[in-house]
């Protein structure tokens, strides 16, 4: 993590004691959040992280009331003040009312948070592991970015001790979902396939997004299907997508080698590049005070 956060609008030393153990939200992990890619001090695909936590701070009832525009002018700023330009974000809104241990002093309803941190090099490939019953496609909350995280954390920590990268989360329906952090696709000759978002559990990834309605190849499809781990391991090729790692190949599970697919994995991820440089290019922060 980098020096300086963002808390309510101001910029403050990560040292500062700015947090309460009356507020609600952090002890009771009710609040939802987003990662983001910074590159070249842009905050990539900004629109869509700010509905996904729009709608899922709804469906959580914690209080949301920033504007897309101020909401970016507070992350730009705690940009500025890491020189984190080409980095990851986390922006979270956290609730600070609610329930029997409320703390009489704490005036506003919730409280917004950002830090950044360095990109991470996930390398050349990850191993996976599954998790049975570790997604419910049916819960309302499905597929919600909270930060009641623990479960997920848990997980992975596991993993590392085990030996694998990264775990494969099934659903009550024993279909893969996703990974803690990451949603997950397979290649089937020139489809390529991700968990349905209505049933199998899994988060709307923005990379996944991306993958399903923008970045286009002569030759391949994008689209949604359910799939078991069987026809996971079967598959042509494996990869996740999030947006720290863009897309990672899977080269095996349970430690048994997956086929890869490296010519139709790459084809994605340049194509993927190739969008987000656009994305970059138009939404350059020298070109928006060039026009003033």
């Amino acid at each position: 993590m980098h020096r300086y956060l963002l808390h309510n609008g101001d910029i403050r030393d990560t040292r500062d004691a700015v947090l309460s153990p009356g507020q609600v939200g952090f002890l009771n992990g009710w609040g939802v959040f987003s990662t983001l890619r910074v590159s070249d001090g842009v905050l990539f695909a900004y629109a869509r992280h700010y509905a996904r936590m729009q709608r899922d701070a709804a469906l959580m009832r914690v209080p949301f009331t920033i504007s897309p525009a101020d909401l970016q002018k507070s992350l730009t700023s705690l940009i500025d003040a890491n020189h984190a330009f080409n980095a990851t974000l986390r922006v979270a809104i956290v609730r600070n009312k609610g329930g029997l241990f409320e703390a009489p002093q704490i005036a506003s309803d919730a409280d917004l948070i950002a830090f950044t941190a360095d990109l991470t090099n996930w390398g050349s490939g990850v191993h996976l592991n599954f998790v049975p019953n570790a997604r419910h496609g049916a819960s309302p909350f499905a597929g919600l970015k909270v930060t009641s995280w623990a479960q997920n954390l848990t997980w992975y920590e596991k993993a590392h001790q085990d030996g694998y990268d990264e775990v494969l989360l099934l659903n009550e329906h024993g279909h893969v979902s996703e990974c803690t952090s990451a949603n997950v696709f397979i290649v089937r000759g020139h489809e390529v396939l991700t968990p349905p978002l209505a049933t199998a559990g899994c988060l709307p990834g923005v990379t996944r997004a991306l993958l399903l309605e923008e970045i286009r190849s002569t030759d391949l499809t994008v689209r949604e299907q359910s799939f078991t781990p069987a026809e996971l391991e079967a598959a042509d090729g494996v990869f996740i997508t999030s947006t720290t790692r863009d897309l990672v190949p899977v080269l095996s599970v349970d430690k048994r080698p997956l086929k890869q697919s490296p010519e139709t994995i790459n084809r994605l991820l340049d194509a993927f590049r190739g969008y987000r440089s656009a994305y970059v290019l138009e939404h350059s922060r020298k070109k928006e005070m060039s026009a003033i």
